[in-house]
């Protein structure tokens, strides 16, 4: 299990890193200007669908179908499924190809009108990103089934080591159509690379078996965790409409330092998943000993970092683009993005703890209260405080709320004073109210 672990932490953290060589790159080649604004905006629906179905939006739903099926209906859903997922895949390419013009306005209404154009003609060529994503979402599963993770992990990997390899080889001579032509061929090696190992286990492409009831089935577990998703990527089309209305440059500063400041939490990965085994295995105040561990230890891994990208900032963005003044936004954008990873890493054991006692609905509500207060925050930001503002309210906002809200069972009153204060720097009212209930925080409103 271990070594399992490793491995696959090891494939996710390579796939992080091709993903910030990416924008690395594409800043080096292009600067932060409107052409990286422009194709920053095409890019976002496609790594938005990537993004969803590597969290889990299609394997979650169907990963338990499949598992309950013998072996020979596990091929023949696997057979049935391949082809109808293709097709929406199409479908949905041919969708976002015909409502380019009016899709990038609506995601970067800050573009001019080269802007306008760069993006709508990038994503008509990233559009046919789609039926790639749909079958390595579908691949993963017979995968994922027989534990075989690590395989399964290298999509991010795939999809990015192509335009890494343009960027790197054309530099200032690399085109948007050439880049977005370089993503699609990623969205390809995702799904061809795995279909050996399905071959090998017996599935034959050119075999087509539907079974009566799977995709209404399919569907019916599917729905849920589309609406979650979609709540949370309409808070990512609002942080990148409001970047888009902050002036040239800033949809492309803000999308490299949040890929950069994902780098570190890759580290909490083992961390979360081996506290999540051991909680789900134990009760009371077992549990709750061991989130206490949890959330010491991650303490320990995040302080570091944050104070080291806090103080290196500057001399971080000198190194990776020593063509950039130090001066400029992406120092002050890297140092806000890094204070809220102390409160991402205990949103991840708190949302853990949870899960653990069969509890679902208090984190994904402490998410759909965080995410609200990040949105309305951000709808008032381009008249107020520009980019570094945009971060700032996220981190106090879209972090500690949900932080205070799923430590709801927990003692307070056997914590430590010193994290009390830490939590009051950043949550003032909530932290009062805490107080003046006698130290029962029960529920949080927005």
């Amino acid at each position: 299990m271990l070594g399992s672990t490793l491995w696959l932490t090891l494939a996710t953290l390579t796939g992080l890193a091709a993903g910030f060589a990416r924008e690395w790159l594409l800043v080096a080649a292009w600067g932060a200007g409107s052409q990286s604004d422009a194709f920053l905006v095409s890019m976002f629906l496609p790594e938005a669908l990537r993004m969803s179905l590597a969290a889990g939006l299609l394997s979650a739903a169907a990963l338990p179908l499949y598992q309950q099926r013998p072996a020979d209906r596990q091929q023949r859903w696997l057979g049935g499924m391949a082809p109808r997922l293709l097709l929406t895949g199409v479908a949905l390419s041919a969708v976002l190809a015909i409502g380019a013009g009016f899709l990038v306005r609506l995601i970067g209404p800050g573009l001019d009108a080269d802007g306008y154009a760069q993006a709508a003609s990038g994503l008509r060529w990233l559009a046919w990103c789609a039926p790639g994503f749909m079958l390595h979402a579908l691949f993963c599963i017979p995968l994922q089934a027989r534990s075989r993770f690590v395989l399964a992990g290298l999509g991010s990997l795939l999809f990015n080591l192509p335009p890494v390899i343009y960027l790197a080889t054309f530099s200032h001579a690399a085109t948007s159509t050439g880049l977005a032509s370089a993503c699609v061929l990623g969205s390809v090696l995702m799904p061809g690379v795995l279909l050996p190992a399905l071959y090998r286990s017996g599935w034959r492409p050119w075999q087509w078996q539907s079974e009566a009831g799977a995709v209404r089935e399919l569907l019916q577990r599917i729905g849920p965790l589309l609406s979650s998703n979609l709540a949370s990527q309409g808070l990512a089309l609002l942080e990148r409409m409001v970047a888009s209305l902050l002036g040239e440059g800033a949809v492309t500063w803000v999308n490299l330092a949040r890929k950069l400041i994902n780098l570190p939490l890759i580290a909490l990965m083992s961390l979360n998943q081996v506290l999540l085994g051991l909680m789900s295995g134990s009760a009371g105040e077992q549990r709750l000993s061991l989130l206490r561990r949890g959330l010491g230890s991650a303490t320990l891994l995040t302080l570091p970092a944050v104070a080291g990208l806090i103080g290196a900032a500057g001399a971080l963005v000198t190194l990776l683009l020593p063509n950039q003044s130090h001066e400029g936004p992406l120092p002050e954008l890297l140092a806000w993005f890094a204070v809220p990873l102390m409160f991402g890493a205990w949103n991840a054991l708190l949302a853990r703890y949870a899960y653990a006692a069969g509890d679902t609905r208090l984190p994904l509500n402490c998410e759909l209260i965080g995410s609200l207060c990040n949105a309305l925050l951000l709808a008032t930001l381009p008249d107020h405080d520009g980019e570094t503002g945009q971060q700032h309210y996220q981190q106090q906002n879209a972090q500690v709320f949900p932080e205070l809200g799923r430590l709801d069972e927990m003692r307070w009153g056997e914590w430590h004073p010193a994290r009390v204060q830490l939590l009051q720097l950043f949550g003032r009212n909530r932290a009062q109210r805490f107080a003046d209930n006698g130290g029962q925080l029960r529920h949080v409103t927005a």
